[in-house]
């Protein structure tokens, strides 16, 4: 089962049932589901988020109250921008800078432009924890997002800078419906992904409304960026990445 078939199917599974919350419908998006809150409160009572002082999180609707307890912990929020398409690509929420009232308003998709300070990827701080959203996922730490492929992009600029690495966890959370090796999985069987591409950051950490679950991966994180996987239209599009390209030659 590709990628693209397990998308179909979560995507599917959200819409034929009762599970899938606001903004619909929930394909080609990370979907949003009964539940987030809880999943969102269990991952607060791990050791990863407890341990955390920096987190970055994805900016889709399923984890906006991750980013709310971030912030009311007090942990600094780095969000990315759209497609990474502004030279200080990460916004920054500091918790210092955000009154108690305003943290509902912030954590917001339209509040995160609002209330965050554009940060270029060299001022980002040490990042402990990652937070990102999934289509699918599996109990081994395999994970398959909306397939445009930025999540990964990320990890790896900040890869380069040292700013992540091997100590900090990826987390994600999601509904059952997503793990598609559980027993509420949308494929309804295990499946066997194909092994994950270089370029694709394992997930640590996976956690839905009823469990947290360890994934003890097998899979090998990214060390950087790969550059042979990016052509010149990508490179022209994302300014941080145009701009640390190796020379050719």
């Amino acid at each position: 089962m590709d990628k693209q078939a397990v998308r179909e199917a979560v995507w599917d599974a959200f819409d034929e049932g009762d599970q899938a919350r606001f903004p619909f419908p929930p394909h080609d998006r990370i979907p949003n589901f009964a539940g987030a809150d809880e999943a969102a409160a269990r991952l607060a009572e791990t050791e990863a988020w407890e341990s955390a002082a920096t987190l970055k999180a994805n900016p889709d609707a399923p984890q906006l109250p991750v980013r709310r307890a971030a912030l009311r912990a007090g942990k600094t929020v780095y969000v990315a921008q759209p497609r990474l398409r502004d030279p200080n690509p990460f916004l920054r929420l500091d918790p210092a800078e955000i009154s108690p009232d305003e943290i509902d308003d912030a954590t917001t998709v339209s509040g995160i432009s609002e209330y965050g300070t554009p940060t270029a990827p060299d001022g980002v701080a040490r990042v402990d924890l990652i937070v990102v959203g999934s289509v699918g996922v599996t109990t081994g730490g395999a994970r398959v997002g909306k397939g445009e492929g930025y999540s990964d992009l990320e990890w790896a600029v900040l890869r380069e800078l040292d700013v992540v690495d091997d100590d900090t966890t990826v987390a994600t959370t999601v509904h059952e419906l997503s793990v598609l090796d559980g027993p509420e999985s949308a494929v309804g069987a295990d499946v066997d992904l194909q092994e994950p591409d270089a370029h694709d950051v394992p997930l640590d950490l996976v956690v839905t409304p009823e469990r947290a679950l360890r994934t003890e991966t097998p899979y090998a994180r990214p060390d950087g960026v790969d550059w042979d996987a990016l052509d010149a239209e990508k490179l022209s599009e994302i300014p941080v990445l145009a701009e640390r390209a190796p020379e050719e030659g």
